[in-house]
């Protein structure tokens, strides 16, 4: 599916997002076809290049599955976050930081914009605490006390370098953080990007997914939200329809909208165009979600 967006119908959004920032995440399942990395470099490409600075954001579970399986080191998830061990985080630095950075700053440059690979651990970029122990509830409803080994949770964002790379091209951000002690710390990657659209006071945060967005009922596809705010999000969570790895990303857009992120965005990234037609359009192609859904009238701003 091509979306086709027409100037006219994009200057009003172009007039509002001039000179402001974006910050996108994509999930490491959007590199499992070159044709999907491909459009959504182009995407982020044509963004740069109309004024708007945009810092992209980058998972790899399951590239790191996959490696994980390649080493025989066991790899398990709860409650949506992979628990982290030392092996685990020495092979996500080789895939993360490695494979995947390298394939999206390559996929940007082939579209004719320039793109910095960073891991979070780089200058100190993003630092974070050790997570404790902590209990959570699993997708079956049980609660159970989980140490996720070395997964931390942001505590500092220095903004300076990447406004500095902002202006010059799109800082690719791989989520490994520097921790209090000089360790590396996994952090799940929907987080930092919604703890970097909080400290730089981005005007988006844009998840894409291989989803056409959020969905009241996860059985059924078709039940997408086109327009939801945090209310309703709750109500989901409380009747069980929030699950596995959607529930840190439902916990990325609360921590952005509540940190002063006016706008979030989860767009299928599997169809060219989709990040543009959600951004650029009134119609969008995803799930639009806000603090209160009576706060602001829908899109443009102005």
């Amino acid at each position: 599916m091509e979306h086709n967006i027409a100037l006219l119908d994009a200057i009003p959004y172009l007039r509002a997002y001039s000179g402001q920032i974006f910050v996108v995440k994509a999930g490491g399942e959007l590199l499992q076809d070159p044709r999907w990395r491909d459009a959504i470099a182009r995407d982020l490409a044509t963004i740069h290049r109309l004024g708007i600075g945009v810092v992209f954001v980058h998972g790899g579970g399951p590239q790191l599955d996959e490696e994980a399986a390649r080493l025989g080191i066991k790899s398990e998830i709860v409650a949506g976050r992979r628990i982290t061990t030392p092996a685990l985080i020495d092979a996500a630095i080789m895939c993360w930081r490695g494979r995947l950075s390298a394939a999206w700053v390559t996929a940007l440059q082939a579209s004719g914009e320039r793109g910095f690979g960073l891991a979070g651990y780089d200058g100190g970029l993003i630092r974070a605490e050790r997570r404790p122990p902590v209990q959570v509830t699993t997708d079956a409803g049980d609660k159970v006390t989980v140490d996720y080994g070395l997964v931390g949770d942001v505590r500092e964002v220095k903004t300076d370098a990447l406004r500095s790379l902002i202006a010059l091209g799109v800082p690719v951000i791989t989520p490994l953080a520097q921790g209090a002690a000089g360790e590396v710390l996994n952090v799940n990657a929907d987080t930092v990007a919604a703890e970097i659209a909080v400290a730089l006071k981005a005007a988006k945060l844009v998840v894409l997914t291989r989803a056409v967005g959020i969905l009241a009922d996860p059985a059924d596809p078709h039940s997408v939200l086109h327009w939801t705010d945090l209310v309703e999000l709750a109500e989901l969570e409380q009747k069980g329809m929030i699950r596995g790895g959607m529930r840190p990303k439902v916990a990325a857009i609360r921590r952005a909208l509540l940190g002063g992120v006016p706008r979030v965005h989860v767009v299928d990234g599997r169809h060219s165009g989709s990040l543009l037609s959600e951004v650029f359009t009134t119609e969008g192609s995803g799930t639009l979600v806000v603090t209160e859904a009576d706060e602001a009238p829908p899109e443009p701003l102005i």
